[in-house]
């Protein structure tokens, strides 16, 4: 997800209360949010390198280990430099649990939208794909920003439930990350057998591959791709309409699948490898690298690879 719904999800954790457990914990819990998104120094790299490094070393298991001891280590410094009696005291115990929560919560919510996150890197390479949430959800920012500020103004005025808007509002995030991963879930199922029932009598051995991709604002609907070894193709799903596949299918090939036998730099071979559904398309003459996930012209130009020929 986009750092300001990260952040945001730290400080709701602080507004639920942990924020009255030691000093510095809202920092610390802000920071630690954001803490795994070190990786986005690798686009230094330039072209598209960075894409077979973000969230992945410092997604995985050694990271959600070690950063938090850092942070930890961090603020411990830093309150030692800048001791002040506005705040509470700080408990080395509480604010090591804090440091650990808040950077847990990042893979979390990284999982939730379709680019990908590698949970066990450096021990398994393997992307994950939660397909529940849009990268830029306009909706968890509502009710995340809510939470806060309804908690924070009760706090301000001394009310003794000044927690509970925080509460109020992880459980409607809860809620609605349950219902978007059911939504998702059933747009998959109806493609699949709308594929597999299109398929029947043709010699396609392996199951076709569904993502119901998340949209932006109306998340009640869904960007549905598919391919399989043969085709590849897309439609749409929106609750109460079902699943309306497209038509329009382009044939398998070695060039549209992406796996051509192309020259592969370092942007190539990255951006193979973090890819789903690769495909190879024409622009102004030239072929360009790109993922079914990211045809939508005002992202594309950010996931895509010309190919020298």
């Amino acid at each position: 997800m986009d750092n300001l719904t990260h952040s945001l999800v730290g400080a709701l954790l602080g507004q639920m209360g942990l924020k009255r457990k030691t000093g510095l914990a809202m920092p610390t819990l802000i920071i630690a949010a954001n803490i795994p998104d070190v990786d986005a120094v690798a686009v230094l790299l330039g072209g598209q390198q960075h894409l077979a490094i973000r969230r992945g070393l410092t997604h995985g298991p050694i990271a959600m280990l070690v950063l938090p001891l850092l942070l930890w280590a961090i603020m411990l410094a830093y309150d030692k430099w800048r001791p002040s009696e506005r705040r509470l005291p700080v408990h080395r115990g509480w604010l090591l649990a804090l440091a650990f929560i808040g950077t847990i919560s990042h893979p979390l919510f990284d999982w939730f939208n379709s680019y990908g996150i590698r949970f066990l890197e450096p021990f398994s390479r393997e992307w994950f794909y939660g397909d529940t949430l849009f990268i830029i959800d306009l909706w968890l920012w509502i009710a995340l920003i809510a939470g806060v500020l309804m908690s924070r103004r009760h706090e301000r005025s001394a009310k003794d439930n000044w927690t509970r808007p925080a509460w109020v509002s992880f459980a409607a995030v809860c809620a609605y990350i349950f219902a978007n991963g059911a939504i998702t879930g059933i747009a998959e199922g109806d493609a699949t057998l709308q594929l597999e029932a299109r398929r029947a009598g043709t010699a396609s051995r392996l199951p076709p591959l569904v993502v119901a991709n998340p949209v932006p604002v109306f998340f009640w609907q869904r960007e549905v791709l598919w391919r399989d070894e043969e085709n590849f193709g897309s439609g749409q799903y929106a609750v109460g309409r079902g699943v309306m596949l497209s038509p329009d299918v382009v044939p398998q090939n070695a060039m549209t699948h992406g796996k051509a036998a192309l020259p592969m730099g370092a942007d190539e071979k990255a951006f193979r490898f973090w890819s789903r559904m690769p495909v190879v398309q024409t622009q102004d003459g030239t072929p360009v690298l790109t993922d079914q996930r990211f045809l939508n012209p005002y992202v594309r130009t950010s996931f895509q690879v010309p190919i020298a020929r």
